[in-house]
């Protein structure tokens, strides 16, 4: 049985706060840059960790973006119930500057409705017009 945890569900996070992706910079410095279309991730790795942040920072605009069209739903599946809280990248294969597929493993921590929750994803990247999108999550073994 899951312990409920008592804090709000919604946590503001501002240019200066910590990043949610879980590198040492502030938001505004890190993923933010590329939430606002300043850049746009050189890596799966980063691709992964900025979505991940788009998804705390509700962005579902980002999330479109970088979604490939051949997979994307109607609907990002953004719920507002839902905190997310941390990042644990377990291992990334290729998806580098030069590569033009990779996947990322991870567990995606978060709170659901007073509860704690992981999602574990082994996710596919690739390149789209030259930009990584996020394309699907494999299988679990």
């Amino acid at each position: 049985m899951s312990r409920r945890i008592t804090r709000p569900t919604v946590t503001a996070v501002t240019t200066a706060a910590p990043c949610p992706c879980g590198l040492p910079a502030p938001y505004g410095d890190c993923c933010g840059r590329l939430h606002r279309g300043e850049s746009a991730a050189p890596t799966a790795e980063l691709l992964m960790r900025s979505r991940f942040s788009a998804f705390a920072v509700r962005d579902e605009s980002y999330l479109v973006r970088t979604w490939h069209p051949a997979t994307r739903p109607q609907d990002t599946g953004i719920d507002p119930g839902l905190q997310w809280v941390r990042l644990e990248i377990h291992s990334v294969f290729e998806g580098g500057p030069f590569h033009t597929h990779g996947t990322v493993d991870f567990s995606a921590h978060f709170i659901d409705r007073g509860y704690p929750e992981v999602l574990h994803e082994h996710s596919r990247f690739v390149r789209h017009e030259g930009a990584w999108v996020y394309f699907d999550a494999l299988p679990q073994p």
